[in-house]
């Protein structure tokens, strides 16, 4: 295995970490508003407080590894993706800090908590929407280099068919993470009438997540057919993510095997995740960038993967302490202790 490989191979990981981890965060936090507005605040606010108030601090730990490092092993990344990504980037980033906010007041208390509650709910549902046109940009056909110049393309990306098909994927996704995660949650603080509502909303979220990752096959055949070739070549596996996706569902429905089915989850877009990306290549940006031709030098390469590969190795026992002291405490999970052992 090349370091060219091993490189992506590391930030791929480090990417799904943060789709897992922020999608349930994400979908929380839309999830939360939505209580709110129905009335089951009282029923649903104790499940999620539970999981959000250690673990909110670390979701971002993950992006920032990813986008370190991209630029590290792939130094014009920052060339091509800057001038692409400078709105959606933008839109990003301000709605990452109103979230960090909400979090800020929430925990000390402010009164008019309806704003607050909103602007959670929405940048849930927000944030996902404009990360993931990184995903589409890299497709191509939304840049154009005239004169050494780099122009984006921003109507084609706002009239393209795959372009919605990828945010509304990402909406999605992320509910139905969030919700399989909150199901288990709520078993394991033996809290039932969370559960049977958490539990309705993951399988509410199921049907439209396989659907619309066929609207993206669909759209990604019209507009890149050399992706889409590469993605029949791996159709294997996506089609242990559906069996995986299958599983988990199963589970839910029975009511049962709470814990295996999140895992289940986890597998299921594991498999989505790294054969999309492994379909992808060699292209970081189709058809400018290349990882064999835009990769930084050897010396490089090594100290970066050596940094990468101990970070995780630090960051994975960091999550299980947190888990094991907090997220899967019997106590803590049941409210019979605060984050702080209070």
């Amino acid at each position: 295995m090349n370091l060219e490989v091993v490189g992506i191979t590391v930030l791929w990981t480090f990417l799904y970490g943060y789709l897992i981890v922020a999608s349930i965060d994400f979908g929380a936090g839309f999830f939360s508003y939505y209580s709110y507005r129905t009335s089951k605040e009282h029923v649903i606010q104790n499940i999620i407080k539970r999981y959000l108030s250690p673990v909110w601090e670390v979701t971002n730990v993950f992006l920032i590894f990813f986008i370190v490092g991209i630029v590290g092993f792939f130094p014009d990344t920052a060339y091509y993706y800057g001038t692409a990504l400078l709105v959606p980037g933008s839109v990003a980033i301000i709605l990452l800090a109103i979230r960090g906010s909400y979090y800020a007041f929430n925990t000390y208390g402010i009164k008019s908590r309806e704003i607050y509650a909103f602007l959670y709910g929405a940048t849930g549902l927000l944030i996902p929407a404009s990360l993931s046109t990184v995903l589409t940009i890299s497709e191509g056909d939304f840049i154009e280099i005239q004169n050494g110049k780099i122009l984006f393309q921003y109507s084609k990306l706002f009239l393209s068919l795959y372009s919605w098909s990828v945010v509304l994927l990402a909406i999605v996704s992320v509910l139905y993470i969030s919700a399989m995660f909150l199901t288990f949650y709520a078993a394991k603080a033996n809290d039932l009438p969370a559960l049977e509502i958490v539990r309705k909303w993951a399988l509410i979220w199921s049907a439209p997540t396989i659907i619309c990752s066929l609207i993206v096959f669909y759209s990604i055949n019209l507009h890149n057919p050399e992706h889409y070739q590469h993605i029949t070549e791996l159709s294997w596996m996506f089609a242990c993510s559906f069996l995986f996706f299958l599983a988990a569902v199963y589970f839910v429905w029975k009511k049962k095997n709470y814990g295996l089915s999140f895992i289940c989850v986890m597998v299921q877009f594991a498999f989505a995740f790294y054969g999309y990306g492994a379909s992808h290549l060699p292209y970081l940006l189709y058809p400018y960038l290349s990882m064999y031709e835009h990769f930084t030098n050897q010396s490089m390469a090594v100290a970066l993967i050596i940094a990468f590969i101990t970070g995780l190795l630090l960051l994975i026992p960091s999550l299980f302490l947190l888990m094991k002291l907090f997220l899967f405490n019997t106590r803590y999970v049941r409210g019979q202790m605060h984050p702080k052992g209070e």
